[in-house]
């Protein structure tokens, strides 16, 4: 494993956990005018939280809304840090960390010890302020802490222990996602297209935008929020348009493929040259079958 463990010292891998449905989160919501922070509750456990219990009170405050793990190595939002500054420097520490946003506010979950038990105290947050910052890549320790929801199935390919159909391929110069699930109903393209109206191929322009911003968001969820501490961002981060508008496929781009009337084997719909040179590309067959690629210089 040292060519692995080489590559990810350079490399690297975020943080998050899927508490719920497999199905994408919605964006993140504006900055509310709103600044305060307060406490909106807090659920203990005198043994600790058992089996499926935790994810239970957390899915129970969440609804159906994806609570994604904070990376105690990602950029900090200042509203997040007033809330874990004291606890990290208390005797008290955080276990783990949450934060949702399919909300009118954003909600922090944080687990603590409390005796022979556990707690999980709500915090309502009064926006996330962080200030977009460039894409790069941490290091990391081991792939142990980076494919911590993966099994190892060759000295290369790891398997998500929850979804087969979710994989990385680890070489010395690239990490491969892949998440294969086929459509019943591939994605179609007119091949009149280039003879439509301005109004109708603007209207069909939004459709697929749409359409691609669903793919991407299920791409964050499958990928990078699966996977742990690779990026400097946190996976709030990746929904916000002020942090990825400069890396998305553009309503022109997508006119440019509609236009030539026939599928293309894959669409690009987010491409960045991170810090350090490395190039992370999202990309989708429109037919169930995405994938995202980091690709070392």
């Amino acid at each position: 494993m040292k060519f692995l463990r080489d590559f990810l010292t350079v490399c690297a891998v975020t943080t998050l956990l899927t508490a719920s449905s497999w199905a994408a989160p919605k964006a993140v919501p504006a900055a509310s005018a709103k600044s305060s922070t307060k406490i909106l509750g807090a659920v203990e456990e005198k043994n600790g939280f058992l089996g499926g219990r935790l994810f239970d009170v957390l899915d129970s405050v969440g609804g159906t809304g994806t609570w994604m793990e904070w990376d105690v190595n990602g950029v900090r939002d200042p509203s997040v840090m007033k809330v874990l500054d004291p606890l990290l420097n208390s005797t008290n520490k955080p276990k783990m960390v949450w934060l949702i946003t399919e909300r009118e506010t954003p909600l922090l979950s944080v687990l603590l010890p409390k005796g022979q038990g556990e707690v999980i105290v709500f915090y309502e947050l009064g926006k996330l302020d962080a200030k977009p910052v460039p894409l790069k890549l941490n290091k990391v320790l081991t792939p142990d802490v980076v494919f911590r929801d993966y099994k190892q199935v060759s000295p290369t390919e790891f398997v998500h222990l929850d979804r087969p159909n979710l994989k990385i391929s680890v070489l010395d110069k690239r990490i491969r996602y892949t998440y294969d699930n086929p459509d019943k109903t591939p994605l179609r393209y007119d091949a009149d297209f280039a003879t439509k109206t301005i109004v109708e191929k603007h209207a069909e322009v939004n459709d697929y935008l749409g359409f691609l911003k669903y793919e991407y968001s299920m791409m964050l969820r499958a990928f990078v929020q699966s996977t742990r501490g690779i990026f400097n961002w946190q996976p709030w981060h990746w929904y916000m348009d002020k942090w990825n508008s400069k890396y998305m496929i553009t309503p022109k781009e997508i006119e440019m493929i509609l236009s030539k009337g026939y599928p293309p084997d894959y669409i690009t719909i987010f491409k960045a040259k991170a810090s350090g040179g490395e190039v992370i590309e999202m990309r989708t067959s429109g037919n169930g079958f995405l994938e995202m690629v980091i690709t070392r210089p």
